[in-house]
């Protein structure tokens, strides 16, 4: 047998691909534990936290202890600026330092600002998930009812054929249903493929391999994501958003974050106190030999001052380009809000033109079932052809996709409006 035959039919047999079928909160949950931008941004959080306890660590006391023996000859000198001794401790730490300060208050809403960075990409993902969710349920829907298609012309082009062959319909006829078959089953392929690809799609964003697959589950009604409690006014809309929208929340904390780098650059010029304390207890061989008067146990306990004179260019450079960047976060902040007010509303908009879509689409399949009703009953009583019966089947089918596809259309822009409010989690539970 070709090698390539036999390796095209052991992949198969020796890979590991699962199919999991989960509803939506699993899938969300299954997200929040496994989903690489859940996991990148938790990481980014802990990053900024650790930020914060490197700028308070001039704050905290340290302490030193060790020993700086020596052989001495001559006149005792220094061993990296302390004289030899048995034992030594030392600690210093800050007392005042307004530039330091200022960091350390940066970092910390650095790190506010990373946890509702956090909660943004939380977000974002469920919005991601629950849009392919949406997506492979209605992939699902409409490749059942491709089949259906293609079942339904497969038996058109069998009657036609019997017609064809009893001489009451031209051959002409029996093409034309085979065309219509073969139309049928490139759409049910097409939409095969979606719905493959779909659902491998969700597969990657709960954090599975690629050759997995997430299979939706619906409820009896046929839908996959109940949403409710969007904003039924555009103002109500717009303030929600506006109130809930955790990226304006991003772009405050950024500017309260420069604020505190400006006054950090400004503060370079103020003096900085630092408490200083050291112990050592001395060899009284080292020293008795060249000092009238010795003492074994010695230390101190002060204050190390520091006065800017000169600080050069760099703070005020810093400082300016500070000022620049809080700058520039306030034209984001504005131009940010205003966007968001606008896709509010538009979204809105979207949810009432869905309603309407899918009303008329109802009203369509509604007609189109009950001309299906009439030529049944036309065809008992023998003033309807099965051909007749067969194409109203056949727009029957077109007619549930067409509604399912405008029942899909309104999920996803109540989706995107849920999203924009902020409200989209509580919709969900």
């Amino acid at each position: 047998m070709n090698l390539r035959i036999v390796v095209a039919l052991a992949c198969p047999l020796l890979g590991i691909a699962e199919v999991h079928t989960l509803t939506l909160r699993q899938a969300i949950e299954t997200a929040l534990k496994q989903s690489p931008e859940v996991l990148t941004a938790r990481l980014d959080q802990q990053k900024a936290m650790a930020a914060v306890r490197i700028a308070r660590d001039p704050f905290v006391p340290k302490v030193y202890a060790g020993s700086g023996a020596a052989f001495v000859e001559g006149y005792p000198l220094t061993i990296e600026g302390q004289p030899p001794s048995i034992f030594q401790t030392q600690t210093s730490m800050s007392l005042f330092n307004r530039p330091q300060s200022w960091e350390l208050a940066r970092q910390r809403e650095n790190a506010r600002g990373a946890a509702i960075n956090t909660e943004e990409k939380t977000d974002d993902v469920i919005y991601r998930i629950a849009s392919l969710y949406l997506d492979a349920a209605q992939a699902a829907r409409t490749a059942e009812f491709a089949r259906r298609e293609v079942d339904t012309l497969s038996t058109a082009v069998e009657a036609a054929r019997a017609r064809i062959q009893e001489g009451r319909e031209l051959p002409l006829e029996g093409r034309r249903a085979e065309l219509s078959q073969a139309r049928a089953r490139e759409r049910a392929d097409n939409v095969a493929a979606d719905e493959d690809y779909a659902e491998a799609s969700l597969a990657v964003v709960l954090g599975f391999p690629a050759d997995d697959r997430v299979h939706p589950v619906q409820d009896q009604n046929g839908s996959a994501v109940p949403l409710e409690g969007a904003p039924t006014t555009p103002q109500s809309a717009v303030d929600q958003a506006l109130d809930h929208s955790r990226h304006l929340k991003v772009l405050e904390s950024q500017l309260q974050a420069a604020t505190f780098q400006v006054k950090s650059e400004k503060a370079q010029r103020l003096p900085q106190f630092d408490l200083v304390a050291q112990y050592a207890l001395l060899s009284r061989y080292d020293y008795t030999q060249v000092l009238t008067k010795f003492q074994r146990n010695n230390g101190e306990l002060g204050v190390a001052i520091r006065l800017p004179i000169l600080v050069g260019t760099a703070p005020s450079g810093t400082e300016q380009a500070a000022e620049a960047d809080q700058a520039k976060l306030r034209i984001q902040y504005n131009q940010t809000r205003d966007q968001i007010t606008l896709d509010a509303r538009r979204d809105f908009d979207d949810v009432r033109r869905a309603e309407d879509g899918r009303t008329v689409a109802r009203l369509d399949l509604d007609v189109t079932r009950d001309q299906l009703s009439v030529l049944l009953a036309q065809l008992d009583e023998g003033r309807a052809t099965q051909r007749q019966v067969d194409e109203a089947r056949f727009a029957e089918q077109e007619k549930w996709i067409a509604f399912y596809e405008a029942q899909h259309a309104l999920d996803r822009a109540r989706l995107n409006l849920l999203h924009q409010t902020g409200t989209l989690i509580s919709a969900l539970r």
